[in-house]
């Protein structure tokens, strides 16, 4: 067994590329997607990893890392896996504090020294199945990250093609692979381990000693500052997030969104309904999952800055996804469209569930004519500039008075849309289902010549008789 390269010429991270952790992030990417590490980030095993002082957010993430042995350089995919020289164990340190400042570059978030170890040993390529690899991550002895590259969505040749597309590979390199589900954060006093084995061999364990760190940050930079949204995805879950399946969807289009609004209500959920709006297809159901738009107000610089081009609205769209619903916060403006037939249109080839904008729409015929159910405040025939500035994707927003959070479920029929948050939607859909099933006993009772008094809502008398009419459904 050999060891890891202590400098890099360069590493190579790769956002999202184990199924179990899309599902934590409530995503699944298209295409991979990279950020760099600078090759002193690089540590052995054993080797003391400092939180930055003044920092809460450690994140760790067990991955398995490649050592390229060749030169790469617009390989296939079916060549890339050739380009390897070894596979070890790894660890993609992160402060979510950070996260804020680096634009999505990671450079400061995961770059800082000691952020990449590597290690104890190199898996020859040659001797080992690269989709029979296991992946694990121990917290101070418990096992909390298990996975098999079976799981991965891009397999290693694929990414070595891929990145050499446009950059040499050079021996040496290292491609660290994504984590799966269980990635969380470790605090002063722990300990990390990591470990990849396959086919009778293993690279043994990789471990990272936490300590505190003690020089603060300068005033000259970004200071630590986390919030809610960074805390939970730093966290994450061992276990998949909620999943909108195919039944569950079912279950909720059985019942309207009026019974969902009166069960939501019992449980003090008031302001959950997107007001003003109309839909493009009444008869229509809608049930999804949201994916969230932010407009700003215009001005000038601002729309000069980031409204022409591939903006976050195109970023947006193109980034839907099945059973996604797009919601847009345009803050009540009617003034101007926040969506047309374009891009309605390709919503609806990506897959997505529908559109909910608090704002205008553009072509609102075109719109109208397309199977996928747009929720507007009204036609208008102006572009987006006039008024907006397309700002953010996936974060929180406020459309038509409600509050919405990406991944929350949306469901919309004739009467309106509503915002179910998912620990919510199987307590409030059974009791959904179950209210209208009174309902429908109370109206075949009112049919048949009853008195409202006693049946509606149902005393004891009643509830006997629907208990014995359920009883035979």
């Amino acid at each position: 067994m050999t060891p890891p390269p202590q400098r890099p010429g360069k590493i190579i991270a790769l956002h999202l590329n184990y199924r179990s952790r899309a599902a934590q992030r409530g995503r699944v990417p298209e295409q991979p997607s990279y950020f760099l590490k600078p090759p002193t980030s690089v540590a052995a095993s054993g080797t003391a990893l400092e939180r930055p002082a003044g920092t809460e957010l450690l994140g760790f993430e067990g991955e398995i890392a490649l050592v390229i042995g060749r030169t790469a350089r617009r390989v296939t995919p079916e060549e890339g896996w050739s380009h390897v020289d070894g596979v070890t164990a790894a660890n993609d340190f992160g402060v979510y504090d950070l996260r804020y400042a680096d634009k999505g570059s990671n450079l400061r978030a995961k770059g800082g020294d000691g952020f990449t170890p590597l290690g104890p040993s190199v898996l020859p390529a040659a001797a080992v199945d690269p989709a029979a690899l296991r992946l694990r991550t121990w917290l101070n002895g418990e096992l909390v990250q298990e996975d098999t590259t079976a799981d991965l969505l891009f397999g290693f040749g694929r990414l070595v093609a891929d990145l050499s597309q446009l950059i040499t590979l050079e021996p040496g390199d290292v491609v660290l692979t994504g984590t799966p589900a269980g990635a969380s954060v470790a605090v002063p006093g722990d300990v990390v381990e990591v470990e990849v084995d396959g086919g009778g061999h293993t690279t043994g364990r990789l471990v990272t000693p936490i300590t505190e760190g003690t020089v603060p940050f300068g005033p000259y930079g970004a200071l630590p500052r986390i919030d809610e949204q960074q805390r939970a995805d730093a966290y994450g879950t061992a276990e998949p997030r909620f999943e909108l399946t195919a039944s569950l969807k079912q279950r909720i289009e059985s019942v309207g969104t009026a019974t969902l609004s009166a069960q939501l209500r019992k449980r003090g959920y008031n302001a959950v309904s997107i007001d003003g709006l109309t839909s493009t297809r009444p008869g229509a159901r809608l049930t999804g999952r949201a994916r969230t738009l932010r407009y700003l107000p215009y001005r000038e610089d601002l729309f000069t800055a980031r409204g022409g081009g591939y903006n976050a609205q195109k970023q947006a769209i193109d980034s839907l996804g099945p059973g996604d619903v797009l919601v847009m916060e345009a803050r009540g403006e009617r003034g101007t469209g926040t969506v047309g037939d374009i891009l309605a249109l390709r919503a609806q080839v990506r897959g997505a569930a529908g559109i909910v904008t608090d704002g205008g729409v553009r072509d609102l015929a075109a719109v109208s004519a397309l199977d996928i159910p747009t929720y507007h405040a009204g036609p208008h025939p102006a572009v987006l500039g006039r008024r907006h500035v397309p700002w953010d994707v996936d974060v929180a927003i406020a459309c038509g008075g409600a509050a919405v959070r990406p991944g929350d479920v949306i469901a919309g029929d004739g009467d309106g849309v509503l915002v179910i948050p998912p620990d919510l939607v199987e307590e409030v859909v059974d009791a959904a289902i179950e209210q209208e099933l009174q309902e429908t006993f109370i109206a075949e009772r009112v049919a048949d010549g009853e008195r409202v008094e006693g049946l509606y809502p149902m005393g004891e008398h009643w509830r006997g008789r629907y208990a014995a009419w359920r009883a035979n459904r």
